[in-house]
């Protein structure tokens, strides 16, 4: 089910008497949190599906009242909790990609198989490929320079590694 369902924010807190929740968003658009129908609280092994009732976007922050939450103590309970949806709610970039559709292609250098990108890390300067393979996990930086073409459809990367990147930059430890 997890596979299906992507992260957009963190319940920070209760937000006023009524039931609504402040959202930390953990995303780029703060505004895509007005146009949710439904939302999935995640904790551990805890899930809740649940209709939106109102949404708004305030500086940096989502508020959301949902449905069957509608007290300050029911929202308490909801402190922490990612919030997710189903990935058919995620709009579509362009030029750019979400971790998720990243995560499990096959990068390839040429015809060579460098192995499987696994996560997505961010540096702050730029964000940084794990790609485990038959050389151990190499650090792929997520520049126009090194990653020349992404197919999501096809689940494959090709890039292109600076002189020594195999060697040098081996990300041991991560």
């Amino acid at each position: 089910m997890d596979q299906f369902l992507v992260l957009v924010g963190r319940v920070v807190k209760p937000q006023g008497v009524g039931g609504e929740m402040k959202v930390y968003p953990l995303t780029d658009d703060v505004n895509r949190f007005t146009r949710l129908r439904e939302v999935v609280l995640v904790q551990g092994d805890r899930r809740q599906t649940h209709r939106v009732v109102l949404a708004r976007a305030e500086k940096n922050f989502a508020f959301l009242r949902l449905e069957g939450v509608d007290t300050r103590d029911a929202a308490e309970r909801y402190r922490g909790f990612e919030v997710r949806v189903d990935r058919c709610d995620v709009p579509p970039l362009k030029d750019r990609w979400y971790y998720f559709e990243l995560e499990g292609m096959r990068v390839y250098e040429g015809d060579a198989l460098l192995g499987v990108l696994v996560r997505v890390l961010e540096t702050g300067a730029n964000d940084v490929y794990l790609v485990q393979g038959e050389f151990g996990e190499i650090c792929v930086p997520a520049l126009k320079s090194v990653v020349k073409n992404v197919d999501v459809a096809g689940k494959r990367m090709d890039v292109v590694l600076p002189e020594g990147l195999i060697e040098s930059t081996k990300c041991e430890g991560k």
